[in-house]
């Protein structure tokens, strides 16, 4: 979003057009539960803060490792790939930002959900990319079919944010085999927390790109590192455009504290089974509320409740000091999106929605004729 009100005679043609992403609310000062930017709620693996310590050395003064080779090659290890078919990033952001230039422009639109990341489109206007959004189904889920037709590449969300609803590998199967003449990327960024990775479709399709984040499972939302996976033709074209931006997108203690947690993997499902542990827990007091929520295998849940307006619930949970996040978009704007906490921050979300909740049905209309606290609703996340 542009900081300031106006425009200027200096800015190019293009940037005034754009609607750009909206990060989640971050506030600065202390009291505040958090629930609404998908961050992990437990700390990062205890080796990969050590990695990070080992890492602050005189070294610092040089650049680091331009290919990330250590990196990469841990990630090819983990997943039984070669090198050539890892590319690392600066968060999985600009891992798809590249992948948009990189891959999916041409003269044909691009698919991707109609619901879904509010980057895609952004990387659309950026890059002058035609795209045609494709409606999600009534439950809210992607139908497989409405992706044979003709187009310059697809994008889908695997789980899906902010529906939290994942596609079965059959389905992601069913996409490529339809559509071998375009890039098929599966963003990955929650997996982890109970979905199925197409990584082990890599080596039957050249045109399947994947991405992952260590920012939600891996717990590493604030060193920023993200990776994609698939055939080395496609690697090549990101770490074309990639050298054309900045050849070192990942710093030297990024690179350390990314390899250490990528092979702690006993603290890495001893964190997801807790979130999705968590995650079932709040679903079904959310249930006992008469919330209707959709099926996750995230770390978040998208939800509603028949009585009382979504806006309405996030404002007062915010004037207890408690975060979800809101989008003011079409078919979406009765919901909201809940991050999953530790189990006590999830009950504490309960306890003020049973409060919240107790409350007469005229304390929603006369709270929404007064003023309201900002929110925003921008693209979603």
């Amino acid at each position: 979003m542009n900081t300031a009100n106006t425009t200027s005679p200096f800015w190019s043609p293009g940037i005034r057009a754009l609607n750009a992403y909206v990060p989640g609310e971050q506030p600065q000062a202390d009291g505040w539960l958090k629930l609404n930017t998908n961050e992990c709620p437990y700390p990062p693996s205890l080796r990969a803060l050590q990695a990070v310590r080992d890492a602050v050395t005189e070294k610092l003064r040089l650049y680091p490792d331009p290919n990330g080779s250590a990196l990469k090659g841990a990630i090819a290890k983990h997943f039984k790939l070669n090198p050539v078919q890892v590319f690392l990033g600066n968060g999985s952001d600009e891992v798809l930002g590249h992948t948009f230039l990189a891959l999916l422009k041409h003269d044909k639109p691009i698919l991707f959900p109609d619901i879904s990341y509010g980057f895609y489109p952004v990387y659309c206007g950026l890059y002058g990319i035609a795209h045609t959004p494709v409606p999600l189904n009534a439950r809210f889920e992607v139908d497989v079919a409405d992706y044979r037709v003709p187009n310059g590449g697809i994008v889908l969300p695997n789980p899906n944010a902010p529906t939290g609803v994942a596609l079965p590998l059959s389905d992601v199967r069913d996409v490529l085999e339809h559509n071998r003449e375009s890039v098929v990327v599966i963003d990955e960024a929650y997996v982890d927390f109970g979905a199925q990775s197409a990584v082990a479709l890599i080596p039957e399709f050249d045109n399947l790109l994947v991405v992952q984040t260590f920012s939600k499972s891996r717990a590493l939302a604030g060193l920023r590192a993200g990776f994609a996976l698939g055939h080395p033709a496609l690697i090549a074209a990101l770490d074309t455009v990639k050298n054309s931006f900045n050849s070192y997108p990942l710093d030297a203690l990024a690179l350390a504290g990314a390899q250490a947690a990528l092979e702690d993997n006993a603290y890495l499902e001893k964190i997801t089974n807790a979130v999705a542990q968590s995650r079932d827990w709040l679903t079904a007091e959310l249930a006992k509320l008469r919330f209707k929520t959709l099926p996750s295998h995230a770390n978040f849940v998208f939800t509603h409740h028949p009585a009382r307006q979504a806006a309405w619930l996030a404002a007062q949970l915010r004037e207890r000091r408690i975060l979800v996040r809101h989008f003011a978009k079409p078919r979406i704007d009765d919901y909201l999106r809940i991050s999953i906490g530790t189990q006590q921050e999830c009950e504490m979300l309960v306890q003020s929605l049973q409060v919240i909740l107790s409350a007469p049905l005229l304390q929603e209309t006369s709270s929404q004729q007064s003023p309201q606290p900002s929110f925003k609703a921008g693209a979603v996340t």
